[in-house]
């Protein structure tokens, strides 16, 4: 695998495992009480008013961060550019060889 699909399996592996994580917080906050973390403001409906654009957002930044991940990972590597030059070199050379030469 090449450096470039590898970081585009990290990008999109990262922002697939933030955006669970940040729904079933959402939406699961007990496991938070292991890290002692107050959670007696979820029955307020004013978190939720604020928190439903938060959360839609953080997941449409998430979702385009794993599309650009998942685009990186199975988009094939560009040429290099010296085997670019040297095929469009060949191509020419042969197309001119193909053409008769009509001087006169």
């Amino acid at each position: 695998m090449s450096k470039d699909r590898a970081l585009g399996a990290a990008i999109c592996a990262a922002c697939v495992i933030l955006a669970v994580g940040y729904a079933f917080t959402m939406f699961y906050p007990q496991w938070l009480s292991i890290l002692n973390v107050q959670v007696t403001w979820l029955s307020n409906a004013q978190f939720w008013i604020i928190a439903t654009p938060v959360l839609l957002a953080f997941l449409a930044v998430t979702v385009i961060g794993a599309w650009i991940g998942w685009t990186m990972t199975t988009t094939p590597p560009p040429k290099p550019i010296e085997d670019a030059v040297s095929e469009t070199k060949e191509s020419e050379t042969k197309t001119e060889q193909k053409q008769p030469n009509s001087t006169g």
